[in-house]
């Protein structure tokens, strides 16, 4: 049986192996053909040759990140592993520069190739559709995108929508009138816009409708021109709303459109306006597609495996 010794120069073993070396028994589920053990300031590996060569390779991609970022988590690993090459994986964290300065300094940029790769459409094309399960940045990043347009001042507004579809909910119960009932509702976009914008200045620029967040019925009849425009949850809009809101878009605009294809909440048989749109649209010039999955998810990681379980069910159905 042939050895690998990878010894962790310059690395603190603790922080490198993880809390009760949680990040060395994901290894082992990546490579469950090798015997891994991590001991001292070294790991050992035990196998094939093949193998042994694939592991040292991917292992100096992680050391190469940790000792950039001081810090390694299951993400991390998961997109160093899964990556189809290391030029993957470089282009997603090393070309991931920031998008804009956020709240106290906070530095929000694309943290996934998927991510970065919805960075790059939105530049190239005037219209983007960002197409994902939960978790995966797609408004995150989006907003992030806005902000970042309307403070080099390429646009003059940003307007945030949603079709206000009840997902298993009745507005009509909910108190107060129909701002305080839509509010709720609009919440994922405020809270993105309070991580990056301070909260007077987004007070006053709501305020003077520099940026306006409200639904989607609303931006019937209007020409949304010098403005970055997302349309987030599009996966429940019908075919009206999305065509509707599709031809709003003016001079000077971007339009980016989110949506999970998974998770549509309008009446059964009626077609989501979103499916039909990247159909329809697909072969149009100047129209970005992007598609993220579970590996660009950034939240906890039980995110993922809830999503892989559910998807394991509904490819069985």
């Amino acid at each position: 049986m042939n050895e690998l010794i990878i010894e962790l120069e310059e690395i603190t073993p603790k922080e490198f192996f993880g809390a009760q070396n949680v990040n060395i028994e994901l290894l082992k589920e990546y490579f469950p053909k090798l015997k891994i053990v991590a001991r001292g300031n070294k790991i050992k590996a035990y196998g094939d040759e093949d193998l042994l060569e694939e592991f040292d390779r991917r292992m100096t991609m992680l050391m190469t990140h940790f000792a950039k970022y001081n810090k390694l988590d299951e993400n991390v690993i998961e997109r160093v592993l899964t990556s189809q090459s290391s030029d993957d994986y470089t282009t997603s964290e090393q070309s991931g520069e920031t998008i804009v300065h956020g709240v106290g300094g906070r530095i929000i940029k694309a943290q996934t190739l998927n991510q970065r790769k919805l960075v790059e459409s939105m530049r190239k094309n005037d219209m983007v559709f960002a197409i994902g399960p939960a978790g995966t940045g797609k408004t995150y990043t989006g907003v992030a995108l806005a902000v970042q347009a309307l403070k080099n001042k390429e646009v003059k507004r940003i307007i945030l929508t949603r079709p206000a579809v009840e997902a298993g909910e009745n507005l009509g119960f909910l108190p107060g009138d129909l701002k305080e009932k839509l509010d709720p509702y609009m919440q994922p976009l405020y809270d993105a816009l309070r991580d990056m914008i301070p909260a007077e200045k987004l007070a006053s620029f709501i305020e003077n409708g520099t940026i306006q967040i409200a639904p989607l019925a609303f931006m019937r009849g209007r020409t949304l021109d010098n403005a970055f425009v997302i349309l987030d949850e599009g996966q429940n809009t019908t075919h009206a709303q999305m065509k509707m809101f599709l031809t709003r878009m003016g001079k000077n605009a971007k339009f980016l459109l989110t949506g999970d294809p998974g998770q549509i909440d309008l009446p059964r048989r009626t077609i989501s306006g979103l499916k039909e749109a990247l159909l329809i649209l697909k072969n149009v010039e100047g129209v970005g597609i992007i598609f993220l999955d579970d590996k660009d998810v950034i939240r906890h990681k039980l995110v993922k495996k809830i999503i892989a379980a559910y998807k394991s069910i509904e490819n069985r159905e």
